[in-house]
């Protein structure tokens, strides 16, 4: 069970963003930009499934899961905790050990066979569930998995995510259309500062990777990448 002495946010926020630098999980790359899924050009990627391979980190990191969820939604409001296939089943898992609850994971489609399951484990009609992820962008991949579980009888008003871009305000306008409350630990904000606090790159890459912040679809047209999202 986890400790009842709630680290502050910030201090959660920031203590996150220097696992993740400590670890190489993050990197900075304007002069050579990422080419999204979205078609987006980013000079910023993450790869949060690298946590799962540091158990101290990965223990640390799962505290301030079970601290931002108990604090911000509630000790007893949730029956079961579901990951989303593939990166969120490891750490639905963790918390759901943390919180002494059920869990079950969520394919992003049915499997096509035998039971056709979309949902795997046991979660009874009503049940109310916390979705975990191990990051969010703009809230798309989160909601397939939020519509399977409300389809299948399930309750979901709240969705964890280790790490969450906050940058787009199509993230914002999602959860709130769809009714879901997002919880998360750290953003790319307290990455960056992190990384000029250390000194970690010069002052034009970090100018770079801020001005992509402030306003990145923007920065993506500039880049050879997408100047909006996906709506779907």
């Amino acid at each position: 069970m986890f400790s009842n002495s709630f680290p502050e946010r910030d201090t959660m926020a920031e203590l996150l963003a220097r696992m993740l630098w400590e670890i190489k999980a993050v990197h900075f790359r304007p002069e050579e930009p990422y080419k999204l899924a979205s078609g987006m050009a980013s000079p910023v990627y993450i790869d949060c499934r690298k946590l799962l391979s540091y158990p101290r980190i990965r223990s640390a990191v799962m505290e301030f899961a079970a601290a931002t969820i108990t604090r911000d939604a509630g000790f007893e409001q949730f029956d079961v905790v579901a990951g989303g296939e593939t990166a969120g089943i490891p750490f639905a898992a963790l918390l759901a050990d943390r919180l002494a609850l059920p869990m079950v994971y969520v394919r992003k489609k049915p499997k096509g066979h035998g039971r056709n399951a979309q949902i795997e484990g046991e979660m009874r009609e009503g049940a109310r569930v916390l979705v975990i992820e191990d990051l969010t962008t703009a809230g798309g991949s989160m909601f397939t998995f939020i519509d399977a579980i409300r389809a299948a009888g399930g309750v979901v008003d709240h969705g964890m995510a280790l790490f969450f871009y906050g940058i787009f305000p199509e993230a914002e306008a999602r959860f709130a259309n769809g009714k879901v409350k997002l919880h998360h630990v750290s953003t790319w904000r307290q990455v960056l500062a992190v990384a000029r606090s250390q000194k970690l790159f010069d002052e034009a890459t970090l100018s770079s990777v801020e001005a992509f912040l402030n306003a990145p679809l923007l920065w993506s047209s500039e880049h050879g990448g997408v100047s909006a999202l996906p709506t779907s």
